[in-house]
């Protein structure tokens, strides 16, 4: 079974990259396009294959053996995704977080467009260390989304720009022990807390996050200065200008924000401050937008998905990361990363006995490193994915594109972490 599960866990990560394959038949091939049009659909990849795998588990090993898997595997981390991405993309949380932006925005010496632009990818990344990596890239694709996507900008642009968000995500939340999943998984069992963290990859984090957001901001800073009169962009402003949110409805948003936070660990108690929450906007719809609950469980679909599918490859990964030196485990933790995800690959390292400081922390850096290059890497990109998507041509990202995009900014961190 674990042989089986690994070669249809391959053809998942295959399916990834020929989305915009299945996204072009949906238009030559009218007849059968709503099939198509799912199987384009990034989110879907890996619960589809993961419903899949356990129908091919109950013919091989029957309904007891199956279920008794499938309750083994642990979907809090699928739960709080979705919690946490319907929250942060609330009306009264982005106002907070456009208002922070825009303070920040005002101190550099730059064009409005584009100190917003460099703000969005350095400061919301490295916010993701406090309010969790699902959070900040949930914040930050909707706020490039409003202000830079909608405005029609070229492709390169586009792709360069989700690189960079995905790989400072990624990096960014590494500056405290419980916001990024790879180190979560590691934190109790290794007795990491957040004072090891921010001495030891924290502010190496911080310096790459900056270089890479300033390297693209400088890449194209003629296309973002342009911005500044577009209708995208005055339309946007006069929107944020004239949304006036009273203060106990921000208030009210941003407690429960930190509420499902600080119990991320926990379902029962998060998901009731989430029903708590669907009450509020029920009450009060005159203060929200359109809540992102289909974004949200597809993304919670995806790493579902993951979950059951990255169950049966321990039989292969951990062998792997135990035969390998501290040096060979970062740059193969950065590879197996794009693979796998990089919490699964951290939490598979937890489990072996005697490692050295080195090796653990090459392994953690390695993980985080990776966790940009593709969609499954990090368990936060599929959020960003499922809200900057149709932006892009064919309504699809090019797992190709993202790689080489997100390929720089990972050298930037991977030089972070072992020169620094």
């Amino acid at each position: 079974m674990q042989i089986v599960a690994t070669a249809i866990f391959a053809l998942a990560i295959l399916h990834t990259f020929s989305t915009k394959f299945f996204e072009r038949l949906a238009h030559s091939r009218p007849a059968h396009s709503g099939v198509w049009h799912l199987l384009a659909e990034v989110e879907i990849v890996f619960g589809f294959w993961a419903l899949v795998m356990a129908v091919v588990m109950f013919s091989l090993q029957g309904t007891d053996a199956t279920k008794t898997y499938i309750n083994g595997r642990n979907f809090t981390e699928p739960m709080f995704v979705f919690v946490i991405m319907v929250v942060a993309g609330t009306r009264p949380v982005l106002h907070t977080a456009k208002q922070i932006v825009q303070v920040f925005a005002r101190l550099l010496p730059l064009r409005e467009s584009v100190a917003i632009y460099f703000v969005i990818l350095t400061l919301v990344p490295l916010l993701g260390s406090f309010i969790t990596e699902p959070a900040a890239m949930t914040l930050a694709a909707i706020l490039l989304a409003g202000r830079f996507y909608s405005s029609n900008i070229s492709e390169r642009l586009k792709y360069a720009t989700l690189g960079v968000l995905f790989v400072n995500v990624s990096i960014g939340g590494t500056l405290t022990a419980y916001a990024a999943p790879p180190v979560l998984m590691v934190a109790a069992t290794w007795s990491w807390d957040t004072a090891f963290m921010l001495t030891q990859f924290g502010w190496k984090a911080a310096i790459a996050v900056f270089i890479n957001g300033a390297a693209v901001t400088v890449l194209f800073r003629r296309e973002l200065a342009a911005l500044a009169s577009t209708p995208a962009a005055r339309d946007e402003a006069a929107t944020a200008a004239g949304s006036a949110m009273p203060s106990w409805i921000v208030i009210l948003h941003l407690a429960i924000l930190a509420g499902i936070v600080v119990f991320a660990h926990y379902p029962p108690l998060f998901i009731g401050l989430f029903l708590l929450f669907m009450g509020v906007a029920s009450a009060y719809p005159q203060y929200q937008d359109r809540l992102i609950l289909r974004e949200g469980l597809l993304v919670a679909f995806f790493l579902a998905g993951l979950v059951v599918l990255g169950g049966m490859q321990q039989w292969w990964l951990q062998p792997l990361l135990s035969s390998m030196s501290a040096d060979a485990v970062f740059w193969g933790a950065t590879a197996l990363t794009a693979i796998t995800d990089n919490a699964a690959l951290t939490y598979l390292g937890s489990l072996v006995d005697g490692l050295s400081d080195e090796f653990k922390y090459a392994l953690v850096a390695g993980a985080v490193t990776g966790g940009g290059l593709t969609v499954i890497a990090n368990a936060p990109n599929p959020a960003g994915m499922s809200i900057l998507r149709k932006y892009f041509a064919d309504e699809s990202v090019s797992a190709g594109g993202l790689f080489a995009a997100a390929l720089l900014p990972t050298l930037v961190a991977a030089a972070a972490f072992r020169l620094l």
